[in-house]
């Protein structure tokens, strides 16, 4: 098991194909991609029964926090997967995980303490599972990820998330990625992702191509199409 500490400010913007090519083209000379070229992440998010940590994720407050389970790919129960403990504060992002096998990561949800290790971010997870009670997996999302990272700074990278896609079934990083789209087939969520600042040349790209940036959460939207569709059919969900 090893442990990753990241620190950033994450910025999203919803592109079209031609925004989306404009960036990338703009990146010759200056970004790489990802030696994994794409990847598919898979992501399971844990919540209270009433979904209290998307609830209040929602409000936007200076504080927030989200736990989830994420592999690239579809894993078997020995392969490798992060355990992510996601906090956000005054619009920086803050994330501790831990990487161990997707067995055990069951395991230590299941009983707060990891067999591997004794380290401070699995106690920081394991005092976090014990202050919400009741945490479940409550949505899967995955999709395909194009990244690329700055030749210069090895902390700035740029992503393209597309065919960003969520369920309630089949919540098990061991089972296909899939289900209810959450965009257009045209459509790419990209990050950018920086210890800093925005570089100038990108700012002029993103201003040229008339690229806004957005407020926009993954799991937030599942969370809105599921209290949706609870609405439709008329039986809500209890927040008591």
């Amino acid at each position: 098991m090893s442990n990753h500490v990241f620190q950033r400010y994450e910025a999203k913007y919803l592109v079209d194909s031609r925004q989306r090519a404009l960036l990338e083209q703009a990146f010759a000379g200056r970004m790489v991609p990802d030696f994994h070229d794409e990847d598919t992440v898979c992501n399971l998010y844990y919540d209270t029964p009433n979904f209290r940590l998307i609830r209040h994720s929602l409000e936007k407050p200076i504080y927030k926090e989200k736990l989830r389970v994420r592999s690239y790919g579809i894993v078997q129960p020995s392969d490798t997967v992060f355990l992510e403990l996601k906090k956000k504060y005054k619009g920086i992002v803050y994330k501790r995980r831990i990487s161990l096998s997707e067995h055990a990561a069951m395991d230590f949800l299941n009983k707060n303490i990891p067999r591997e290790t004794d380290s401070q971010i699995a106690h920081e997870i394991a005092y976090f599972c014990s202050f919400y009670h009741e945490l479940k997996p409550k949505v899967f999302l995955s999709y395909d990820r194009t990244a690329y990272f700055s030749k210069t700074d090895a902390s700035f990278r740029v992503t393209f998330d597309q065919n960003i896609c969520w369920r309630q079934d089949n919540l098990s990083l061991t089972s296909p990625p899939g289900g209810e789209r959450i965009l257009q087939p045209e459509q790419s969520l990209c990050e950018i992702k920086s210890a800093s600042s925005i570089p100038l040349w990108l700012v002029e790209i993103l201003n040229h191509a008339e690229i806004h940036q957005t407020s926009f959460s993954k799991y937030g939207m599942a969370y809105q199409a599921i209290l949706m569709d609870a609405i439709h059919k008329n039986r809500g969900i209890r927040y008591a």
